[in-house]
């Protein structure tokens, strides 16, 4: 029998970083984990690494971004899990790779800013970047048992939301309590508004474009209320293919520590023993523009996708403070993506430093909100 993976997990605290360590508890033999990182929460951290006979443990909040950088560095692991939500991903993306390690990547801005450059550093350095949210690790699986040179189109579902029914006013008009208010996963405050926002999805079809080197034109989204069916492929010759599970991360997360093999887990398997209704709706762009908003950025290219994410992590975060209603989340991030960002950055440092002035361009828009 082979030696237990080692695996780093960032973000443990988090939604990922949770269903992580019970993956890892529920499979001792085959996973250790040596070294866990929050960014605030210090007693669930140390309760984390309480539970894993103490393993090393690292607070960013108190301990710096540059200390997790070094003990990543230095840490001998097969794997990294990058649970860390938002921008701040990408950094300790890059520093997974370049150290040697695999990356189980949960943080989509990291291909969502970065995406080619991420992908040739995993080259350089022969590892692999498994992707860890349901949809994309779903199309990794499916093209890895149908292939690539037959799909005509992959299919994103997304869930719709807890707006998915609402007219255009209402959802303009939403509360936080209300957009907070997720019908079928329980998720970070950011992401739970991106969902609401179908943001989320944006952001997913930037990532599916981008990770699997797909032209835009042949990625859709379909509305799939019920969350069972987390991804499909559309072959040349019009047949489908899904990947049908229960809405829990950790089917994802467990398909990632394990590949390339594909072992039993814990976890209890979708069943056909009672009735199911799959339902599936286009998207309403009318009332959902920031998913439109985000094919346009892919297809516009230069640092559009870099501009996307962080007006909307702007505007996110000006929602959640209550200064703008639900609605100007698609208006602030519009009226970023219609400033000039053509630039086309060659590093990740170059990523970066136009994340930061896209982030003043949304700061100084919101400032003057309603304009």
């Amino acid at each position: 029998m082979s030696s237990p993976k080692r695996v780093i997990v960032l973000g443990a605290t988090g939604s990922i970083g949770t269903s992580c360590c019970d993956i890892l508890k529920g499979h001792p033999d085959r996973y250790v984990p040596v070294l866990l990182s929050a960014y605030s929460n210090e007693r669930k951290l140390a309760e984390l690494s309480a539970s894993f006979n103490n393993v090393p443990s690292l607070l960013i909040s108190r301990d710096g971004e540059e200390a997790l950088h070094r003990m990543i560095t230095d840490t001998d692991a097969d794997i990294v899990v990058n649970g860390i939500a938002g921008s701040p991903g990408l950094r300790f993306s890059r520093t997974a790779l370049e150290s040697g390690k695999d990356l189980a990547l949960a943080n989509k801005e990291t291909i969502v800013m970065a995406g080619p450059l991420i992908r040739n550093i995993a080259r350089k350095k022969d590892r692999k970047i498994l992707p860890v949210d349901s949809e994309h690790a779903a199309v990794f699986s499916l093209l890895e048992a149908h292939g690539t040179t037959a799909v005509s189109e992959v299919i994103l579902t997304a869930s719709g939301g807890p707006f998915r029914t609402w007219d255009r006013e209402r959802i303009y008009n939403a509360t936080v309590e209300q957009a907070l208010n997720h019908p079928t996963w329980s998720m970070g405050s950011k992401i739970t508004i991106d969902s609401a926002s179908m943001a989320n999805k944006g952001l997913e079809l930037i990532e599916a474009v981008r990770l699997f080197d797909l032209e835009p034109e042949t990625v859709s989204v379909v509305i799939h209320p019920q969350s069972l069916v987390h991804s499909m492929i559309r072959m040349t010759d019009g047949v489908l293919y899904a990947q049908i599970s229960k809405p829990d991360m950790r089917h994802p997360i467990h398909a990632a520590l394990e590949w390339p093999e594909t072992l039993p887990n814990h976890l209890e398997p979708f069943s056909f023993s009672e009735p199911r209704t799959l339902e599936f709706y286009p998207p309403r762009a009318d009332a959902f523009p920031l998913l439109d908003l985000a094919r346009r950025a892919v297809q516009s290219g230069g640092s559009y996708t870099i501009a996307y994410n962080a007006a909307n992590e702007c505007a996110v975060a000006a929602f959640l403070s209550r200064r703008i209603p639900f609605g100007a989340l698609a208006e602030i991030t519009a009226e970023v993506l219609a400033r000039d960002w053509s630039g086309n950055p060659g590093s990740i440092d170059d990523v970066i430093e136009a994340d930061t002035r896209i982030r003043q361009a949304a700061d100084s828009i919101l400032k003057g909100w309603p304009s």
